[in-house]
């Protein structure tokens, strides 16, 4: 987001990252990191759907919010949905008998949105 519009331009940056359009057009979007680009963390990659926001809270009020996805989206775009875009949902992506799991306990609350 930093430096998409300068490469895109102002006409074609409008359907850049375009998580919520892609969503209403399909019905699934599919999420995950750009390593080495981004962070491999499924923690800032979930806030950065739902804040459209580095870890710095620029841009302030957020990058395009009206593609912004609901914490429930984003939790499918990381878990069933990026499984099946990967032909991969049935073996993981849910919770179901017979699939595989990853399990994590949080304690605590991180971010003021969630």
């Amino acid at each position: 987001m930093y430096w998409a519009e300068d490469r895109l331009g102002h006409e074609r940056i409008k359907g850049a990252y375009a998580y919520k359009d892609l969503l209403k057009a399909y019905g699934k979007v599919a999420l995950g990191t750009d390593f080495p680009v981004e962070y491999v963390s499924p923690f800032y990659t979930f806030y950065s759907a739902v804040a459209r926001q580095d870890l710095k809270q620029y841009p302030e009020g957020g990058f395009q919010m009206e593609n912004a996805l609901s914490r429930e989206e984003t939790l499918k775009g990381m878990t069933i949905w990026a499984a099946f875009s990967n032909f991969e949902d049935h073996e993981k992506g849910s919770i179901e008998a017979g699939k595989f799991a990853d399990f994590l306990y949080l304690t605590r609350i991180l971010w003021k949105f969630l």
